[in-house]
């Protein structure tokens, strides 16, 4: 199985971890093209492109005029140690065991904005570039057109080298849709999560964000050879529920617990 989670807002300022070798972005070409239109942007284009702050679009600005196609280990980060957030708050990846790190380099994909998608020990700069971002590039005016078929192509490829035989979409929706599903030559399985609270069962999206890294973690723990082992994830108490579920659909539901204060 290959996992596909989304990137996030926040940045962590974390070291390089020094016990894992730090790999380099497949899609390397595009993002070195990338990177020359993203350094291009004023500070009130971002602002106005990403619906951000003045500080915000400040600090990014000066983020991206660093941007280089092969950053020195001084420069980046491996990728699933940059971000913070409700999603690596599940995940917790700095916590994992050396050889759960070294599982999920070959399971586990984080699709960018500006990287295309990125494996976990994959060497990437600070950046803020959301998927969804109405960005103008030689290839069109979104970055869902500058990425085309090229992710989906790749997520093939590393299907073909690691044996995967379906993907575990873990993404959120403004994400996936750069995966072209017509390129995609292997099925798709998207987990959701649901908190069952006065008979009510819905999908509370904190939670939910934290289930999908908690998901991953699980994987990278225990180590599923197939997807029907994924069912037995117990992560964060959410269990599945196949009354609820659908072939392509798992939904992983449990009881809503109380508020931290009471």
């Amino acid at each position: 199985m290959l996992f596909l989670l989304s990137p996030a807002k926040t940045l962590t300022e974390g070291p390089v971890l020094d016990a894992f070798p730090a790999t380099e972005p497949v899609l390397v070409d595009d993002v070195r093209i990338l990177q020359k239109s993203v350094r291009a942007l004023t500070t009130s284009k971002l602002k106005t492109l990403m619906g951000i702050s003045d500080d915000l679009a400040t600090l990014n600005r000066e983020r991206h005029q660093l941007l280089v196609p092969e950053p020195t280990t001084d420069q980046a980060r491996q990728a699933m140690f940059l971000f913070a957030g409700d999603v690596y708050r599940g995940l917790d990846a700095q916590s994992l065991a050396d050889q759960d790190v070294l599982w999920a380099q070959d399971h586990v994909g984080i699709l960018s904005g500006l990287y295309g998608v990125v494996r976990p020990l994959d060497r990437i700069q600070p950046y803020r570039l959301e998927m969804g971002t109405s960005l103008k590039t030689r290839r069109g005016t979104s970055l869902y057109a500058y990425w085309d078929t090229r992710i989906a192509k790749t997520l093939n490829a590393w299907s073909v080298e690691h044996g995967h035989k379906s993907i575990v979409n873990l993404a959120s929706n403004e994400y996936f849709k750069a995966v072209s599903k017509k390129t995609l030559s292997v099925p798709v399985i998207t987990p959701v999560f649901k908190d069952t609270k006065d008979g009510k069962t819905r999908i509370l999206s904190f939670f939910a964000k934290q289930a999908r890294g908690a998901m991953v973690r699980w994987a990278a723990i225990n180590k599923p050879t197939s997807a029907s082992e994924l069912k037995k994830c117990t992560a964060m108490n959410y269990r599945y529920d196949d009354a609820l579920s659908t072939e392509t659909q798992w939904v992983f539901t449990r009881k809503q617990p109380p508020p931290v204060n009471g």
